[in-house]
């Protein structure tokens, strides 16, 4: 990923798979495969987020955005809300 609208889309193309596992089933219910996929996707998205996050806040003090890096899964999900 090296700019701003590849991580987005990047991102988009997460949502949407998200979605579809969601709407896939209606009020089924989801077989276990696709809940652990599913939280890997939401994984996914958290550090996608993040690391355009870092990439606006850089931009946004002067500094170069491409030296942000996407960070590990324990890290962005370790984060407070």
């Amino acid at each position: 990923m090296t700019d701003d609208a590849s991580i987005q889309d990047h991102i988009e193309q997460l949502v949407a798979r998200e979605h579809a596992l969601l709407e896939s089933h209606g009020n089924a219910g989801l077989t276990d495969d696709e809940h652990a996929e599913l939280e890997r996707v939401r994984v996914q998205l958290d550090r996608y987020w993040d690391l355009l996050r870092q990439r606006r806040a850089q931009e946004e003090f002067g500094l170069d955005p491409s030296e942000a890096t996407i960070r590990d899964a324990p890290t962005v999900e370790g984060y407070e809300q």
